[in-house]
């Protein structure tokens, strides 16, 4: 069991540049972990910022604020931090981190299905959910060592 918690949180190297020039799998791979390092960092910095939206508190459902201490400001300021953290995990170990993201995406669905009104974004957010999965999936296939990833040397 410990073995298989290990090869989870195990760092993932990044593909050598000849693997990504001819691998469709390393390619994949290397997109969704950009991807879900820099949009959870850059939408848990906008918690804070307000760039891109300036009304975090309206997606956080009631359900959820009434058991959250403090305002749904606070929760937002909480939510920021933690997607900061989800980046960076995927940069360092994409297998966990493409589990902890889906699991986070999964929270984010129920909340704005409570909230009613952002069908529309809980399905957005479910095809997230389904690219977060397949990330980890295509991490778990390397082995996490070495620079020739997915072919076992």
């Amino acid at each position: 069991m410990s073995n298989a918690i290990a090869a989870v949180l195990r760092p993932v190297p990044v593909p050598a540049s000849h693997m990504l020039r001819s691998d469709p799998g390393a390619q994949a791979f290397m997109l969704l972990r950009v991807a879900f390092t820099v949009a959870p960092i850059l939408f848990g910095l906008d918690k804070f910022a307000e760039v891109m939206i300036s009304d975090w508190p309206k997606y956080l459902a009631p359900e959820f604020n009434d058991l959250i201490p403090g305002s749904a400001q606070d929760a937002m300021y909480t939510v920021g931090v933690v997607e900061i953290l989800a980046g960076i995990v995927i940069l360092v170990s994409p297998r966990f981190g493409g589990l902890l993201v889906a699991g986070w995406l999964g929270g984010i669905i129920v909340s704005l299905l409570l909230v009613g009104g952002y069908a529309d974004i809980a399905l957005r957010d479910f095809g997230l959910l389904l690219a977060a999965l397949t990330l980890a999936r295509l991490a778990s296939a390397y082995p996490g060592r070495g620079h020739d990833l997915g072919h076992g040397r």
